[in-house]
């Protein structure tokens, strides 16, 4: 093992999953239907499909994911055996408010996470909840237009309001909108579906839309923190960032200058949602691309207002850049203008694999936001094998984890950075957002299911489960 950092004696060692990606039970429990249940399973070369319904000769993987809605208690005890003390799931909207714009919440998923929050205390593990992970109700979608439409604020805070009353003696941690700023790729359909519940047609203006949505959203995040505190002061409401820090190809200034437009323009969302404001830059880019957006100054008053407790985000991989002439006025394409960094690997899937960018991150955020962090997402995906007496050797999830680990640990140890808990994505094997994919598995656990749902579900531990055991019982020395 590698030595690493004590961690504080109150540090969350966890893992992490979002409710429509292990639940399954898409229709039980009185649940309605999120816009993950129409989502058709994909590859890392085939996009995935949204319907507008569920069609019956479609494979939608979230309606079993790994069957967590009936196997919660057994999977709990399994992440108590590894010794955690934290556990990030979402609560999925659809099992509160089925179709987003009911007057009464539905009981019956009201006591699904009464049972599950339930479970974990029992177990001292504290739930660290998300209320938007890509599971938007479909109905908002198809009815008003996702979070292109003011009224979807209010179904927001309600749902909100409706969480923070019924669980604030069992849940602390909260975070509003699950990787927000993964807007910023607007050119791919799936963000802003996921995130903002938009569906947008070739004639309308994408980045416009994109900035549009994410200002509501800002300003029902806002009025979420301030419900949150209103109910119950000790509760802490983070925003929930996705960070892949973006270097400069070169030391050549033009690269350099480019790389800092592309940083502040992925991550302006933590200004908002940390500092409470907007920044002077961006106002000049919306006036210069004629952008006419719905902003008040009484949203503005709101989103100061509510400003986030702390920092969550996610940390997978890292970009590069390269200034190009015909881009004077440093306009950043996410994705469009990605170039390959010559000095880190890449996995399966083609991310970049560099655990110094994570430290890098973390001072980052920590000179520009002040705020504690809290990684409640950091992981592998990779082909998994289990072998013939059940044991699966993941030997490059051990290393991949522990490389970031002792990267995060010297931000906190040696560079002084605040930071509340590790949640690796994900604590067992899920279906994934991005592909729809269980292949692509990031799991201490391994699920016995394919990517049809065809297998018995079976947990099985994997090598990392037993390292991870030591990593928390040696509060990250022992790595």
């Amino acid at each position: 093992m590698t030595q690493g950092y004590q961690m504080p004696d109150d540090f969350l060692w966890g893992g992490a999953v979002a409710a429509h990606q292990v639940e399954g039970g898409w229709d039980k429990g009185g649940k309605g239907l999120s816009i993950a249940d129409v989502m058709r399973a994909g590859d890392k070369n085939t996009a995935r499909i949204e319907d507008d319904e569920v069609l019956a000769d479609q494979v939608y993987p979230n309606h079993w994911g790994v069957h967590f809605y009936d196997h919660y208690k057994e999977d709990i005890k399994l992440f108590a055996e590894m010794g955690m003390k934290a556990f990030r799931t979402s609560i999925a909207w659809t099992r509160i408010f089925p179709n987003g714009d009911e007057d009464v919440p539905n009981e019956e998923g009201l006591q699904f996470y009464d049972d599950l929050f339930d479970e974990l205390h029992k177990y001292n593990i504290e739930p660290v909840v998300t209320l938007a992970h890509f599971e938007m109700p479909l109905h908002l979608v198809k009815a008003y237009g996702g979070f292109s439409n003011r009224k979807v604020i209010d179904f927001f805070t309600k749902f909100a309001e409706v969480c923070f009353r019924r669980y604030h003696n069992k849940v602390k941690y909260w975070m509003t909108f699950n990787e927000i700023n993964n807007q910023t790729n607007y050119q791919d359909p799936h963000p802003l579906l996921q995130n903002s519940g938009l569906i947008l047609s070739d004639t309308d203006n994408w980045e416009e839309a994109m900035f549009q949505a994410a200002h509501f959203e800002f300003v029902a995040s806002a009025q979420a923190v301030q419900i949150a505190h209103a109910i119950d002061p000790r509760l802490q409401v983070g925003d929930m960032i996705a960070f892949n820090p973006i270097y400069p190809l070169t030391a050549r200034p033009e690269d350099v200058l480019y790389c800092q437009r592309a940083m502040n323009y992925r991550y302006y969302f933590g200004d908002v949602q940390a500092l409470g404001e907007y920044p002077a830059w961006l106002k000049k880019y919306w006036a210069r691309k004629n952008f006419k957006l719905d902003i008040t100054p009484e949203d503005l008053a709101i989103i100061k207002a509510g400003a986030v407790d702390y920092i969550g985000f996610s940390y997978y991989n890292s970009s590069a850049v390269k200034y190009t002439e015909d881009n004077p006025e440093l306009d950043f394409n996410e994705g469009a203008n990605d170039v390959k960094n010559p000095y880190v690997p890449r996995s399966d899937w083609g991310w970049q694999i560099d655990p110094v960018g994570l430290r890098y991150s973390m001072n980052w955020m920590t000179a520009r936001w002040g705020k504690p962090m809290f990684i409640v997402e950091n992981g592998f995906g990779a082909y998994d094998k289990m072998e013939e007496d059940g044991s699966v050797h993941d030997d490059y999830r051990i290393k991949f984890l522990a490389d970031h680990l002792l990267q995060a640990e010297k931000a906190v140890a040696e560079d002084g950075c605040e930071l509340l808990g590790y949640c690796p994505w994900s604590a067992i094997d899920i279906v994934s957002a991005s592909t729809g994919e269980m292949k692509k598995r990031y799991g201490f656990i391994y699920v016995n299911a394919d990517d049809n749902g065809e297998g018995d579900f079976k947990r099985s531990k994997k090598d990392s489960f037993n390292w991870y055991k030591q990593v928390i019982a040696s509060n990250g020395a022992d790595l």
